[in-house]
């Protein structure tokens, strides 16, 4: 059995304010919620909670302000078994906050990045033996683009697999792509970076085809509840359905998708097993409140029996 894998996070740390109402309010308008939540989230902390709670050795590099969100999040990785000690905190800037309203099965966010706009390319060159020690270098694109420009470019120095959850969608630059091994966007985030609606099978190949002669090695798309989509530069290519569970909040599907993948790859197994092994732990996710306490448990995975899966 291959050692345990190690993976480093280079992202954003935020408290989510979750709502739950019924319906969503329309502009000008009030509607009444039911609950309101204050639960650890932030890209880059709920792949580093996910990827700690299905076995990894994880270690988060971001920020935080000196607040009580910045002392709650700090300590929350720490309990979820996140190495904490390469964050740094700021003075005189709030840590960054997720406003998210739940409500008809589905989530809106409104993301203030606070604390997460001063991470930093020095925080990273900080902390340059922690990514010389990874297996995998995890990137998403909520602290400045120029730190995770730094962070792929080092971590690809470095001969480490480098994969990137382009969200939120933005235009991101040739010499990035070329650093990345493994993308993860979603349909909408792919036909933002390809310029092609992915609306059938065959926009959907040549989407992803165009982001791999970006030189990406690998492209791999959430399909939502259908599962994912992965091709290769070496011709490999597939769809992995996705299974039919009771949806009670999707906030952090996507992100226990990504950190699935890094410890799948991250301990040698095939982009297809790695994609499966995901598409079982989003499904999990989704069936529990809260981006991080909603993670499973590699026992938790290893136990799962879903009933159905989607048809092709």
């Amino acid at each position: 059995m291959k050692h345990q894998p190690n993976v480093v996070v280079v992202g954003s740390i935020n408290m989510d304010l979750v709502v739950e109402a019924d319906r969503p309010p329309k502009m000008g308008e009030t509607v009444s919620g039911q609950n309101i939540h204050f639960i650890p989230g932030g890209k880059g902390a709920n792949q580093a909670v996910a990827a700690a709670r299905l076995g990894a050795h994880v270690a988060m590099i971001g920020t935080v302000g000196r607040d009580a969100f910045g002392s709650q999040l700090t300590e929350s990785l720490t309990a979820n078994g996140v190495h904490s000690g390469a964050l740094k905190v700021i003075e005189g800037t709030p840590t960054g906050v997720a406003s998210i309203l739940l409500a008809q099965g589905d989530n809106s966010i409104i993301v203030v990045p606070g604390a997460n706009a001063c991470c930093l390319p020095e925080d990273v060159e900080d902390h340059h033996s922690l990514i010389e020690e990874a297996d995998v270098v995890l990137l998403q694109l909520e602290i400045p683009i120029e730190t995770v420009e730094y962070a792929a470019d080092m971590a690809k120095r470095c001969g480490k697999k480098v994969i990137l959850n382009p969200a939120p969608a933005r235009q991101l630059s040739d010499q990035l792509l070329a650093n990345i091994d493994v993308i993860i966007p979603n349909e909408s985030e792919l036909a933002l970076l390809s310029g092609i609606d992915p609306d059938s099978d065959l926009q959907l190949e040549r989407a992803m085809r165009s982001l791999l002669d970006k030189g990406i090695e690998s492209v791999i798309t959430t399909l939502g509840a259908k599962g994912a989509a992965y091709m290769t530069r070496d011709g490999q290519r597939g769809t992995v359905p996705g299974y039919k569970v009771q949806v009670v909040d999707t906030t952090g599907a996507g992100d226990s998708f990504n950190a699935a993948v890094a410890c799948s790859l991250a301990m040698g197994k095939s982009l297809a097993d790695a994609v499966s092994f995901a598409n079982q732990v989003a499904a999990l996710a989704v069936t529990k409140l809260g981006a991080q306490q909603g993670m499973p448990t590699r026992d938790e995975v290893s136990q799962f029996k879903p009933a159905h899966r989607w048809e092709q």
